[in-house]
């Protein structure tokens, strides 16, 4: 694949060839994507920082040293892509705006390449902790409350206990500590870098450090301690960043309203890989087993909302999303707040975009958000009936833009609607879509148009339309458009 990171590169057989001086090279970036030379550095820094970067001059140094080569396999290119991959991202090697939004993102500071592995572990069952008194963000007791809960979540599915000391000597001594405090990784005030945390061992090791600048909260408000601990107590017992968006090990921050943090099916499955089953996880979680960040090959996966967005086409579901580019090979999932801000809902009922008028329209309950350029415009959430739908619609199941034809059509329940973008009204009365769309079952769950085709989804089938002879021309599984093997039961309804 070619890329078009901040260094240029030209594919000459199987060899990349430096192009132009990296000056040129910077300056193009910045004129294509609106980045500033600081912007560029700050990306640099956290490719250094997280994705094992090194710079021309640090790769020739360390040839000099050790002999090795000073090639480009280690550039920023490569690095760009595999941050890009890790977070679900188009792997195009480029430092796009929207990468950059995301290396913008609060996270935690450990590294998202280095695996630990399973050697890295304590060799007891039962781990002390203590919490250092100074620079506390509240009241001692409701951060030893916190922290107990915390730890909580790791003992009810793992062999492990955890008890608390107050005297100096214990296994895990959890601060909070601000800029730089004689640990070799300085925290870097509001934002950025919240916490990271040792891996288990003698000394420092398993000990825990909070970046006392933040605006730590218990709510929803700042950046919540309890999902930022559970995080880093998971490196504190050996675990390293996982790239499963649903995993509490995720290296971002992506604590969403109205969502209890909880230990995904992998986090439990990678800490018991290490120390062994509680004996009470079984009466723990019959009920309720950890949740799995949806699979998309799973065939009984269906959809929240479809849409498409520029080349690429966006499948919803649950906090997730996957992105299907013409330009990659694979379709990988992320969070849907990894492209939106964490005030965009998750578990959507519909989504759609006016490229005309270059607006995103995200739809959940009776209401509805309007974006630009990633950004909530003023005064939303608005009502449905703002768009002109009666009191009586309190939601909508999914949402059918024609672009050339400038109207959108939404389907809710047994109707659909047909709303004029132009002059921004419904027009006339709801139909039946047995008559409007025969052959599709309602109510669905997503529709978008793709390829010439209006493409439905309902459950876990996939229904492919042709609005010109009003006829479905064939149904498969909704996922068949996210790259898995392809269903040997799928229906061709043509006969073909």
């Amino acid at each position: 694949m070619l890329c078009l990171s901040l260094l240029t590169l030209l594919t000459t057989g199987h060899n990349l060839v430096l192009a132009l001086p990296l000056q040129t090279l910077d300056r193009r970036t910045q004129a294509r994507t609106g980045l500033s030379d600081a912007d560029q550095e700050f990306a640099k820094e956290y490719l250094r920082k997280f994705y094992g970067y090194q710079s021309k001059s640090e790769r020739q140094k360390r040839s000099e040293d050790t002999g090795e080569d000073a090639d480009w396999t280690s550039g920023l290119c490569d690095k760009v892509q595999t941050m890009q991959r890790f977070f679900g991202l188009p792997q195009s090697g480029e430092l796009t705006r929207e990468t950059f939004a995301v290396m913008r993102k609060p996270r935690c500071g450990l590294s998202d390449v280095e695996q630990f592995g399973d050697k890295i572990r304590w060799k007891k069952r039962t781990l002390s902790y203590r919490i250092a008194d100074s620079n506390l963000p509240t009241s001692a007791l409701k951060i030893r409350r916190v922290f107990r809960e915390a730890w909580k979540l790791w003992s009810n599915v793992a062999l492990l206990n955890f008890r608390k000391r107050n005297r100096k000597e214990a296994d895990i001594v959890i601060a909070f500590h601000d800029g730089d405090h004689k640990d070799g990784s300085p925290f870097d005030g509001k934002g950025g870098v919240l916490a990271h945390a040792f891996l288990p061992g003698s000394g420092v090791g398993g000990d825990v450090h909070f970046d006392a600048d933040e605006d730590w909260s218990f709510n929803y408000t700042g950046f919540n301690l309890f999902a930022v601990a559970v995080h880093e107590f998971g490196h504190a017992l050996g675990l390293s960043h996982s790239s499963d968006p649903g995993a509490v090990m995720f290296p971002a921050y992506n604590f969403a309203p109205n969502y209890q943090p909880q230990l995904s099916f992998r986090d439990v499955k990678d800490v018991q890989h290490l120390y062994g089953i509680s004996p009470n996880f079984a009466s723990l979680f019959s009920a309720k087993p950890p949740p799995r960040t949806p699979d998309k090959c799973d065939p009984d996966l269906s959809f929240d909302a479809v849409t498409a967005l520029q080349q690429e086409v966006l499948f919803f579901k649950d906090r997730f999303m996957w992105r299907r580019h013409p330009k990659f090979d694979e379709t990988r999932i992320t969070l849907i707040s990894s492209l939106w801000p964490e005030n965009v809902p998750s578990y959507l009922d519909a989504v759609y975009e006016n490229s005309e008028e270059n607006f995103v329209l995200f739809f959940k309950g009776c209401q509805y958000w309007t974006l630009r350029q990633l950004n909530i415009q003023e005064g939303f959430p608005k009502n449905l009936s703002e768009l002109g739908f009666p009191l009586r619609i309190k939601s909508v199941d999914a949402a059918l833009h024609f672009r050339e034809d400038h109207y959108t059509v939404f389907f809710t329940g047994h109707e659909c609607w047909r709303y004029n973008e132009q002059q921004k009204r419904m027009e006339g009365s709801p139909a039946l879509m047995e008559r409007e769309w025969p052959g599709i079952p309602s109510p669905v769950d997503a529709a978008h148009f793709y390829q010439g085709f209006v493409h439905f989804f309902k459950g876990n089938i996939h229904y492919t339309y042709d609005s010109k002879s009003r006829r479905v021309v064939s149904m498969g599984p909704a996922n068949e458009l996210l790259e898995c093997k392809k269903s040997e039961n799928k229906i061709d309804t043509e006969g073909r």
